[in-house]
C-alpha cells in the first residue's frame, strides 16, 4: 500500500493520466463519426503510416508527434485527392495506401539504420509521456475540440447525408477533409497511448458501446468520451496494479465496458 500511494504521488503517472484523458475526451465524438461512416479501416490505414512518420521524425530531428501528425495529415490529404481522381472504391484505396505506407516505413528504418522501440510504438508508451509531450498533446487536443464544436451540424449533415447536405449548401469537400485531417491529428496524439496497432479501437470501442446506450447524437458523443475516460482511468489501474502494458490494459477496459453495453435494453419510446 505504501509502494501504491508513493506511485500515485509521481509526476509521470499524473502526465500519463493527463494524455489518456486528453485522447479520450476527443477520440469519442470523433468515434461516433467514425462509427457513423463505417471509417475503421481509415483509421487503420492511418496508424500504419505512423512508423513512416516516426521514421521521418528521426531523419530531420522533429518531435515525434509533430512527424506523425504531418504524416498522417498528408496521408489524409492524399486519400481525399485519389478519392476525385480514381474510380477505385474506398476500401481499395485504403487497402493500397495503408500497406504501401507501412512498407515503406519498414523500408525507410532499414536504409537509415534507425534504431526504433518497435513495442512502444505498436503498442504506446504511456507512461513515458513528458510535459512537451503533454503540452503537445494539449494543442492538438483543442484544435480537434475547437473544430468538432465549430463544424458539429455540417458534420451531422454530411454523415447522415452527402447529397442532401451539399443542396442545403454544405461544403462536403471540405467537411470530408476536415473530418479526415482530425482523425489524422487523433491518430497522432493516441499512438503515444495506446500504439499503432490499437488506436483504432480506442476510435470505436467507446463510440461503439455508446451507441448503444444513447438517444442522440450528441448523447451519444459525450457519453463516447466519458466511457473513453473511464478506459484510460481503469486500464491505468491494472496497470500499476499487476504490471500489464497500459495501451493494451485501456483497450481491454473499453472492451470491457462495450461487452455490459450489451445487456442494456432501451426502453420503448
Amino acid at each position: 500500500m505504501t509502494q501504491f500511494s508513493e506511485l500515485l504521488q509521481s509526476q509521470f503517472l499524473w502526465y500519463a493520466l493527463a494524455a489518456g484523458l486528453l485522447v479520450a475526451l476527443v477520440s469519442g465524438p470523433l468515434g461516433c463519426f467514425a462509427v457513423w461512416r463505417r471509417m475503421a479501416y481509415f483509421g487503420d490505414t492511418l496508424a500504419h503510416s505512423a512508423l513512416l512518420g516516426v521514421t521521418l521524425g528521426f531523419i530531420v530531428q522533429l518531435n515525434t508527434t509533430i512527424a506523425v501528425g504531418a504524416t498522417c495529415c498528408l496521408l489524409a490529404i492524399l486519400l481525399v485527392y485519389l478519392q476525385r481522381r480514381q474510380k477505385l472504391s474506398v476500401d481499395t484505396l485504403l487497402g493500397i495506401l495503408s500497406h504501401s505506407m507501412l512498407a515503406l516505413g519498414i523500408v525507410t528504418v532499414s536504409l537509415f539504420e534507425i534504431n526504433v522501440d518497435l513495442l512502444s510504438l505498436l503498442l504506446g508508451d504511456l507512461l513515458a509521456v513528458g510535459g512537451r509531450d503533454l503540452l503537445l498533446m494539449a494543442a492538438a487536443a483543442a484544435l480537434i475540440a475547437g473544430l468538432l464544436y465549430w463544424l458539429w451540424e455540417k458534420l451531422l449533415a454530411f454523415t447522415l447525408h452527402e447529397e442532401l447536405a451539399a443542396v442545403e449548401g454544405v461544403p462536403v469537400e471540405k467537411i470530408r477533409l476536415a473530418l479526415m485531417l482530425m482523425l489524422a491529428l487523433l491518430i497522432a496524439i493516441a499512438m503515444k497511448v495506446v500504439g499503432v496497432l490499437l488506436i483504432t479501437a480506442l476510435l470505436i470501442i467507446p463510440a461503439a458501446s455508446a451507441r448503444r446506450l444513447s438517444q442522440t447524437p450528441e448523447r451519444m458523443a459525450l457519453l463516447a468520451s466519458a466511457i473513453g475516460c473511464a478506459a484510460v482511468v481503469l486500464g491505468l489501474l491494472a496497470s500499476i496494479l499487476w504490471d500489464t502494458p497500459a495501451g493494451p490494459s485501456i483497450v481491454l477496459a473499453a472492451a470491457l465496458v462495450f461487452l455490459l453495453s450489451q445487456f442494456y435494453r432501451k426502453r420503448a419510446a
